[in-house]
């Protein structure tokens, strides 16, 4: 069968074999497998942490975590965000399995959908209404999140959902040789910075590949939507929609260390690259639906990209 759920996961098969496993919990992806034109093994193209708490108690570290509706500390700026937890809700609330979406030779789609719970509406009190589509195919990932404000009200100005939405998208990769672009004239912030001034300050990326070989959170703003990211033996291309920012996050042994649920050296095994909106606010109007969207997709020969 093409799609399976058993104890709060479903797995994702295609006809040629690469899979994707995840979790009701958070709507989490934990595994994408897949081979290549030239070898039809399949690899784990994701990273998760050894030490990843699964049972549903924390966040996974690892994988593809959904951020919504904030990145990072709620920004006090928006008062109705100012009892969310680090990245919000999504990543740490039960989703409900939906439909089969597609099912064909091509690929195969399933959706997910959170609704205001209980739990949710003790710290956000908006109407809203999430999706996540996860589509496999052969050689390629999917994740698109459509964000419905459910609101009825019919006031002026709209009764606006506000909110920031992004993709911690973890590749298993060799950090050590990681290059991630194009970059180049990009505006960014550097989260590493050691002073709030520091890191409100923008900077411009002056390289053409980005690399982590230290510890690097830089959150590139209005980006190119388009990111290739190659290490030695091998690569990704991501293509994204209505993501207009990315964050490149490798923690290294400096700030890793110090993260209880990262096993001693996994930061050597991958980089994040984050498509998402997290510069401002994206806005929908009542009835509305917004959709972000990121394309992962294997590289078949190996490439690079200049430093």
């Amino acid at each position: 069968m093409p799609v399976q759920q058993t104890d709060g996961r479903i797995l994702l098969q295609h006809p040629t074999g690469s899979s994707v496993e995840m979790l009701l919990y958070g709507a989490h992806i934990l595994s994408w497998k897949s081979g290549t034109e030239k070898n039809t093994s399949l690899v784990e193209r994701l990273f998760v942490s050894t030490k990843a708490i699964l049972d549903g108690t924390k966040p996974v570290r690892g994988g593809i975590p959904v951020v919504f509706p904030c990145f990072g500390p709620p920004d006090p700026a928006l008062s109705e965000h100012k009892d969310l937890p680090q990245h919000g809700f999504a990543r740490n609330s039960i989703w409900k399995y939906d439909s089969v979406v597609l099912d064909n030779s091509d690929g195969v789609s399933v959706r997910l959908t959170l609704e205001p719970t209980p739990e949710i509406i003790k710290i956000y009190k908006r109407p809203f209404l999430l999706a996540f589509v996860v589509t496999l195919a052969q050689y390629q990932l999917t994740t698109a999140l459509h964000v419905t404000n459910t609101s009825t009200s019919t006031e002026f100005p709209p009764d606006n959902l506000q909110f920031q939405a992004l993709f911690h998208t973890y590749i298993k990769s060799d950090s050590s040789s990681v290059l991630v672009g194009p970059l180049q004239n990009v505006q960014y912030y550097d989260k590493t910075e050691s002073t709030a001034e520091l890191r409100a300050t923008p900077k411009t990326e002056s390289r053409a590949g980005v690399n982590v070989k230290q510890f690097t959170d830089f959150v590139y703003e209005n980006a190119p939507g388009k990111y290739e990211v190659t290490w030695r033996g091998g690569g990704l291309d991501i293509q994204t929609l209505n993501l207009k920012d990315v964050v490149v996050w490798n923690p290294q042994e400096e700030a890793g260390s110090k993260i209880g649920d990262m096993n001693a050296g996994g930061w050597n095994d991958f980089v994040c690259v984050e498509p998402g909106h997290v510069r401002g606010f994206a806005a929908i109007e009542p009835g509305k639906t917004w959709i972000g969207q990121q394309v992962l997709t294997v590289v078949h020969e190996e490439r690079r990209l200049s430093l």
